[in-house]
């Protein structure tokens, strides 16, 4: 199926998708407002809030990774969906030496995600 214009309304608390599903869709918000979360030690650790103009699910339709994270809606939010195909399409277009950059970026942002949610619960134990 092309997802690459569709168009979904999450009502508010809608999960849009959770951490450790495989992505074939990007989300582009066109108004709302959506959290991307981690789960660590049974808390939810936010690591970044999407609001409208702004990408989120995109890094599992490049790595063929896992999605890192969960989103949910936090207000009523419209998202364009992103399919796979079409991204992989763009990506094609660019040169070898620019798909090792994006790749090597996105384990980076992985890392980091993982990291900083990690600190995050570790910093809330000791206060």
């Amino acid at each position: 199926m092309d997802n690459s214009s569709r168009r979904v309304v999450f009502p508010a608390g809608a999960m849009v998708f959770s951490e450790g599903e495989s992505g074939s869709t990007a989300f582009v918000v066109e108004s709302g407002r959506v959290s991307v979360f981690k789960t660590i030690q049974g808390k939810r650790i936010v690591i970044g809030v999407v609001e409208q103009g702004g990408i989120f699910g995109e890094m599992a339709l490049i790595d063929d990774h896992p999605r890192m994270a969960s989103a949910v809606a936090e207000e009523q939010t419209a998202c364009v969906l992103i399919g796979k195909d079409r991204l992989s399409e763009q990506l094609e277009k660019a040169p070898k030496g620019v798909r090792v950059i994006v790749n090597a970026l996105l384990g980076n942002i992985r890392a980091m995600g993982t990291e900083l949610a990690e600190a995050t619960v570790i910093l809330a134990q000791d206060h």
